[in-house]
């Protein structure tokens, strides 16, 4: 008698959780096309290396806007050592 109650036990409680799993369970709700994600990540990442671009672009600006100065302070400062070494031959010579 007593295993007979348990095997009913466990037949009743198989059978509830059968029903809680499968019947009563909520369904999810459909997500979006994995295309459709693949393709919002794809335009995000073009948008963020269009962004990049731009930024190196302006870098590059910088960069050889500095050159340029850079360039113009040697042919300042050799003109001044051509200058001082003028000077110094000149006083050498007296």
């Amino acid at each position: 008698m007593r295993s007979y109650k348990r095997i009913v036990i466990g037949v009743a409680a198989a059978a509830l959780l059968a029903i809680g799993s499968f019947g009563c369970a909520e369904k999810q709700p459909p997500g979006p096309d994995p295309w459709v994600t693949a393709g919002q990540q794809t335009n995000a990442a073009a948008s963020r290396a269009d962004a990049a671009a731009g930024r190196a672009e302006a870098a590059a600006g910088r960069a050889e806007a500095a050159a340029a100065r850079t360039e113009t302070a040697a042919k300042r400062v050799e003109d001044a050592a051509a200058r001082v070494e003028a000077s110094v031959t000149r006083t050498m010579k007296k």
